[in-house]
């Protein structure tokens, strides 16, 4: 799944400066980026591939920093140009940055900000998009990261409207994407608008991939929270949510839990998690629901009671929104690829305790991530477990309607 931006025309539509190109895309790379994320744009860009129907680009590498550049696996490379070529670029991608932890060169965000100002392209692949935000190309703009680090790019660059739903985001002239095989989506997505669909679609069959990818990241997103919240007053909250999933209640119930307002809350919780406390909340009853439908035989109505929906129906419709399918086309989707040996081999998981009315059953074992400190092992004593496939799933999506209801 891909955003592509309307807020911002203006930003899209500058000319570029009398001394870039369009055709020349910049790649700027960094010691210590992984070889896989940087190959990707030199391999899309930076390869004649004419007697495809493939336009050609002029590519450029270049150092973000003095070299030789080591990379994965010890490697050491040596860039051909250095930040000066960057003003030539009607393109620049940074495709991906060593550490979401430490600041990048200033000389290298001064020349992106330069690049930006005269009117380039400028493009961030997984974890380039944090290099893009510490240029401040990012504030106010939607975008996107690998979603293992999407709440840590907006809890650290708050003006910045993170969405690790998707694949990749446009948004005119800055554009970022997920990571790894989502860079080349976005790779593919810029060879797609500047020379159209058929250009794109020949780059693809080369590459032996697919021109375009359907979905998002929801299905590879994990439950796991950043590891800052194990040690705040807000992680019984959070573990309290988690053991009581089976049970209907709102976000209201939770700051009520944490003795604030709503909108005090809505605001904390932001800023520790990434998420809206809404979203998350949905997720997590989304994920419950997985567990039950690969690990049961509940039926869906009976699924939806377990994990706090009000009804089937909204649990029809907040699963379809994050998986693209409906529970039981999921079921017999998962069962169908599991093989007839694990089914009969595998004990049944216990399931998580009942709503009122249906049977009480033991619940799993607590999720590791939250059993940093005592005050929260003691809070999540019987929080509900997760199969691996059920970890892949993580972002509700923005702007549920019925939000009180709908749960």
């Amino acid at each position: 799944m891909s955003h592509d931006s309307t807020a911002a025309p203006e930003a899209a539509a500058r000319k570029l400066s009398g001394r870039r190109r369009k055709e020349i895309v910049a790649v700027l790379l960094f010691s210590g980026g992984p070889i896989f994320e940087s190959s990707i744009p030199l391999s899309v860009f930076g390869i004649d591939r004419q007697d495809a129907g493939v336009p050609r680009y002029r590519l450029l590498v270049c150092g973000g920093e003095d070299g030789p550049l080591r990379t994965t696996g010890g490697l050491e490379l040596t860039a051909p140009h250095g930040l000066e070529a960057i003003s030539r670029a009607g393109t620049v991608v940074v495709p991906a940055w060593r550490s979401i932890t430490s600041p990048p060169p200033e000389d290298a965000l001064d020349a992106l900000r330069r690049a930006h100002e005269e009117g380039a392209r400028i493009v961030g692949l997984c974890t380039g998009a944090f290099v893009l935000a510490a240029a401040g190309l990012l504030d106010g703009r939607p975008a996107t990261t690998h979603w293992m680090y999407a709440p840590t790019l907006a809890k650290r660059y708050p003006s910045v409207h993170v969405d690790p739903r998707e694949l990749f985001v446009d948004d005119g002239d800055v554009l970022t994407s997920a990571g790894t095989a989502a860079g080349i989506d976005l790779c593919l997505h810029i060879v797609r608008t500047d020379h159209g669909n058929e250009a794109a679609g020949a780059l693809a069959r080369r590459l032996v991939v697919p021109p375009r990818r359907s979905g998002g990241q929801e299905r590879y997103l994990d439950r796991s929270l950043p590891e800052e919240i194990g040690a705040d007053p807000l992680a019984e909250v959070v573990a309290w949510a988690l053991e009581h999933l089976h049970e209907q209640f709102d976000v209201e119930t939770l700051a009520a839990r944490a003795y604030m307002s709503r909108r005090t809350f809505d605001r904390r919780f932001r800023s520790l998690t990434g998420s809206a406390p809404l979203q998350w909340l949905i997720t997590q009853r989304v994920l419950q629901a997985q567990r039950l439908l690969e690990t049961s035989d509940y039926s869906v109505d009976e699924v939806a009671g377990r994990c706090g929906f009000r009804s089937p129906v909204a649990l029809r419709g907040h699963f379809r929104r994050q998986l693209g399918s409906s529970p039981a086309a999921y079921r017999a989707a998962y069962r169908a690829r599991r093989p007839q040996s694990e089914r009969t081999a595998d004990p049944e998981p216990s399931p998580p305790p009942a709503p009122a009315g249906l049977h009480q059953e033991a619940p799993g074992p607590v999720p590791p991530q939250l059993r940093r400190t005592a005050a929260t092992t003691s809070a999540l004593g019987s929080s509900p477990g997760l199969s691996d496939h059920a970890r892949e799933a993580y972002a509700a999506r923005a702007g549920v309607p019925g939000q009180r209801s709908g749960l």
